[in-house]
Order: structure tokens, then sequence, then C-alpha cells
């Protein structure tokens, strides 16, 4: 776990230190697009909530541009600041806030089945090519909007039910592709970085599939 996951982790702590020495609070433990999660939540007003929460999680799936087949490695890696308005005397709210954004891609180059990378067009042996490698990162502060069910520090206490149904607004994505180990000639290797160069345009338009990402959660809370 990566010293990011163990800061946001203390801040969780101590927003919970705080929310037991003054006032209710909840967590909630939940699983979905944004990986497993912990949130805490505390009251404000009569109809509105705040919210912190920390979600992580890896997940790999093969994708392609037009020309060149990737396994994405994506790291979800983010920290939730957000207000719950109930808008009703029922469970249902709208969520808005901040996020911490440190979502990442890790992108690898696949050659053909007959060893080959088409980049740019043009055609290269995987053998003498080397190795395509990429990355994408997105904005750091990312917006959030959603809406969902469930009030952590419903009156009742205990056991309660959770979920989340909204968006995370990550902006356009920076990438960056490169290769190592090519073994060819100079002016093939010369080539194959001006490719490459023109590829990262693709990968980029790739990665921006996920400028707005899909936020769907369910969970678990607990009042104390």
């Amino acid at each position: 776990m990566n010293r990011r996951i163990v800061a946001l982790f203390a801040i969780v702590a101590a927003c919970a230190s705080s929310a037991a020495l003054g006032s209710d609070f909840a967590l909630t433990g939940d699983l979905g697009t944004t990986g497993l999660g912990l949130h805490l939540s505390t009251p404000l007003q009569p109809n509105l909530n705040a919210r912190f929460g920390l979600n992580y999680a890896k997940y790999k799936y093969t994708t392609s541009t037009a020309n060149m087949k990737y396994d994405f490695n994506l790291k979800l890696n983010t920290f939730d600041a957000l207000l719950d308005y109930f808008p009703t005397d029922n469970a249902f709210r709208l969520s808005g806030g901040l996020v911490y954004n440190n979502n990442k891609i890790e992108a690898v180059g696949l050659p053909t089945a007959a060893g080959t990378y088409t980049v740019n067009g043009n055609v290269y042996t995987a053998a003498s090519a080397g190795q395509l490698n990429g990355n994408a990162d997105f904005h750091k502060v990312a917006p959030y909007l959603g809406l969902g069910w469930g009030n952590a520090v419903h009156k009742l206490g205990g056991w309660g039910f959770s979920a989340d149904l909204g968006v995370l607004f990550q902006g356009s994505s920076n990438t960056s592709l490169s290769n190592s180990g090519c073994t060819a000639d100079a002016a093939t290797c010369a080539q194959l970085g001006t490719d490459v160069a023109a590829e990262n345009a693709r990968l980029q338009e790739k990665a921006d599939n996920l400028r707005l990402y899909p936020v769907v959660r369910i969970g678990a809370s607990y009042r104390f």
C-alpha cells in the first residue's frame, strides 16, 4: 500500500476521531466501480451530511486503438469530500463535492500473433522494436455529482444500506507512450520514435473515454 493511501487513511481516522468527540458519525464500507471504499459521514444540518471516503482498486483489461492493442492496468485511488443533501424525509439524497483523483492507467503494447506492431501505419517486428509502454493520468482535483439512497447517520442508529450512482468528472487524460529496447538500425529506431509519438495521440483518445468516470457503489453502513 503506497504512502498516499496510508496518508488518506490517516485523514479519515482523524475525521472519525473528531466526529466521535463532537457529533454523531457513521462508517460505510462499499464496493463498486471505484473499488473498495470506506466512508465516514457526519451530520451538518438535519437534511445535510458531510461524507469523506477512500476508494482503491486495480483492474486489468485489453483494449485497442486503430492499429495497436494494449493491456490496460487501471489503478484507482481516490479520496472523496462530499455533501449529501436529503430533499425529503426519506433516504433519497443528492450528492456533490470534490475528489482527490489519483486514478492512473498503465498501458502495455501487445504484438500481433505474428510478432509485429503496427504503429502509425508502419509495421515493425516486436523482436527489433522492443517494448511499448504508456501511462495516463487525469485531473488531480475532480468534481463529483450523483444521487443515492441511504442516510448513514439515520435516527434509528445501527446498520443501514447505501447506494451511489454518479459521475466523476476526471477531465482529459495526460498520456505518455514510449518504446524501449529497439535493436533495429538507427534509421528504423528513429522512425519508430516518430510513429510512437503519433500513436500517443491515439492512446490519449482511448484514455479520454474515461474522462467521465461512472460511479456505481453499494455498501453497508453503521452509525455509532
